[in-house]
């Protein structure tokens, strides 16, 4: 069983609420979330919020926050094979209500399937809270280049 090492991003103020999956390998010996230099994270949601790119974990937190979002993953624990979703089995959920009592929280959106399906799984009934399925930012969807995951986020997340 692979354990989530690192908490999530959240204030008073946050006010969506964006769930990966799982950490990467790289995330995890990062301890913190979209580390692998190849996962457009970043560059997609300082697009979307009309923002320089975060390059430190410190920018990264303060870019989050003063944005009014919070991050953090949908699975606490699971067997898992390096990064592949795919290959996650047992999944146990995080408890997402320190988050949802600790901030202004109304939207949920998922990075990629797993989350998506996993949140309306294992999360969605103690949330109350549908969530928005954002395409993957991940490297494995190559389907997707960097400006059409842009515009689409930037669409489904402008209807917050």
């Amino acid at each position: 069983m692979t354990y989530h090492n690192i908490p999530p991003v959240f204030d008073e103020n946050s006010r969506i609420l964006i769930l990966g999956s799982f950490p990467s390998v790289k995330s995890r010996e990062a301890q913190f979330f979209y580390a692998h230099p190849q996962n457009r994270f970043w560059k997609v949601i300082s697009a979307v919020f009309d923002s320089e790119c975060p390059q430190t974990v410190k920018e990264k937190k303060k870019f989050l926050l003063e944005n009014n979002i919070a991050v953090w993953d949908v699975i606490r624990s699971c067997e898992i094979t390096g990064s592949s979703d795919s290959s996650v089995k047992n999944a146990v959920p995080n408890d997402l209500s320190q988050i949802l009592e600790g901030s202004r929280v109304t939207r949920v959106f998922t990075n990629g399937n797993l989350s998506y399906t996993l949140y309306n799984k294992l999360c969605l009934d103690k949330t109350g809270i549908a969530a928005v399925k954002l395409p993957s930012t991940s490297p494995a969807n190559a389907a997707w280049s960097l400006e059409k995951l842009i515009s689409e986020w930037k669409r489904l997340i402008s209807e917050v």
